[in-house]
């Protein structure tokens, strides 16, 4: 390999089959949204901090998401290296296949798309059940929540097909709203020296908080949190001079994210008191409404209208999140295409140079995802949500892994870059964190689906299975095309 970029290019851009993305249409602001809109900030907040605040460690829950924004900070400072010398919208796929083979790289691909796929579905499963509620209080019609589901597949499916340029647009409204109104709070929250014990510093951020009851518990609701972050070399091809974007979107999206929650989390805590906190949080989930942890401090500052707003907040973020998540999925499935891995309709292009072939398919597999769980009859928030999202974690965590692994290996061959901390140290360093991260995953798995160990098991099992799926599938593709 020489020290030239490795990119897509081709030489007919209105080609249907091998073409290449739309050049020049994202900006570092336009990749940041998308890398916020998937991690869906309030949905992130009114989610999982709850769960964090009342199995976890309590009021040290700012702490782990301080632990979980310095690893993947490690793992950014090697994915950005590569970056420099890897544009393709496969992204993960082929950063692992440049260091670990080109099957382990096409395998590594199946397990991408499995990961964002079942992510994709879980936020459908709690985006109906949330719309279909809010639908039925406002206006009285009382549908199912797969209806409102299926309808917005189709919202997804028409806005993937229309450009990336339009999803930034729209999901820039949506991330403002969220974000502005959790930024507002915890700032207000901040200025006025806290609640009722005040700030709470060292509750939240000492060592002696952040080990305190279950620190495992908090740091895997954190690192979940982080899921998402990666699509800024996704979107490398569809960049303004990617190898200055990419890297800027990548740091400012982890440093953004981390603080955001960190600081956010921590004004929640405040806001009750850190001698109360965990209680009102286990209070909020034993009721069934965790989210009113995080809605009724806001409520009590702002005013009931909050309560009105926030419900419809949470629902733009998690279409937000979905439509994120849709673009990431389908520019696999199109690079996949393009490097004859998966049939070649999938890289055709409509008149906007968006995935059009590939955005079918992915729409075509969400309804696939979630409509077994509408025919069951399964609550879609105990089981779709629960279920899809744990196994999406899991799935995106070892793909880290594999990264990290890989650019080590990558930088050691090609040479392309000698500086050890970019190349060797800190990429070692992220995946020594995201290693130990992974276990707490699996010692905690239960806990994070909500569901039984016997559900956990499949599940944990599905990541691997699909795993060595896609190896023996690149094994056989391999072994036909040397034929």
């Amino acid at each position: 390999m020489d020290s030239q970029t490795v990119s897509r290019h081709a030489t007919e851009p209105d080609a249907p089959t091998a073409g290449t993305l739309k050049p020049n249409a994202l900006g570092v602001l336009g990749i940041l949204f998308f890398v916020l809109s998937a991690q869906a900030p309030l949905t992130g907040i009114a989610g999982a901090a709850p769960i964090a605040v009342a199995l976890g460690n309590g009021p040290g829950v700012p702490a782990a998401y301080l632990v979980a924004g310095l690893v993947i900070l490690l793992f950014s400072v090697g994915f950005v290296a590569m970056g420099r010398h890897v544009v393709d919208a496969g992204a993960f796929y082929t950063y692992i296949g440049k260091g670990l083979g080109r099957t382990t790289g096409t395998g590594s691909a199946g397990l991408a798309l499995f990961a964002y796929c079942t992510i994709q579905a879980a936020m459908y499963g709690l985006y109906g059940a949330i719309v279909s509620g809010l639908v039925a209080t406002h206006t009285g019609l009382d549908l199912p929540w797969w209806v409102w589901t299926l309808a917005t597949m189709a919202v997804v499916q028409a806005l993937g097909a229309a450009g990336v340029e339009m999803g930034a647009k729209v999901l820039a409204v949506f991330v403002l709203a969220e974000f502005s109104i959790l930024s507002v709070f915890a700032l207000v929250t901040l200025f006025k020296g806290g609640g009722p014990e005040g700030l709470g510093l060292a509750d939240s951020f000492s060592p002696s908080a952040a080990l305190d009851g279950a620190p495992g518990v908090a740091v895997m609701f954190a690192v979940a949190s982080m899921f998402g972050f990666e699509a800024t070399a996704i979107y490398g091809e569809e960049a303004r001079e990617p190898r200055r974007t990419v890297p800027r979107a990548t740091y400012l999206a982890v440093v953004v994210v981390t603080g955001f929650f960190a600081l956010v989390s921590w004004m929640l805590i405040s806001s009750y008191g850190a001698s109360k906190a965990t209680a009102a949080a286990g209070k909020a989930l034993e009721g069934g409404d965790g989210a009113g942890f995080v809605f009724a401090p806001i409520a009590a500052d702002f005013g009931g209208w909050v309560g009105d707003v926030l419900p419809v907040l949470l629902a733009t973020s998690l279409f937000a999140g979905i439509l994120t998540f849709h673009n990431s999925a389908n520019r696999y499935l199109f690079s996949l295409g393009r490097d004859r891995l998966l049939p070649l309709r999938l890289c055709r292009l409509n008149r906007r140079h968006a995935p059009w072939t590939a955005g079918c398919v992915q729409t075509v597999l969400a309804v696939l995802l979630v409509v077994p769980f509408a025919l069951a009859g399964k609550d879609p928030v105990l089981t779709l949500f629960s279920w899809f999202s744990g196994v999406a974690v899991l799935a995106m965590m070892l793909l880290y892994l594999l990264t990290s692994v890989s650019v080590v290996v990558f930088f050691r061959r090609a040479r392309l870059d000698t500086r050890p901390w970019n190349t060797l140290i800190a990429p070692a360093l992220g995946a020594l964190g995201i290693a130990g991260a992974i276990w707490l995953i699996l010692a905690n798995f239960t806990t994070l689906i909500g569901g039984e160990r016997t559900t956990a098991l499949w599940l944990t099992l599905s990541v691997p299975v699909v795993m060595a799926l896609g190896l023996v599938a690149a094994r056989v593709r391999g072994r036909a095309a040397d034929g």
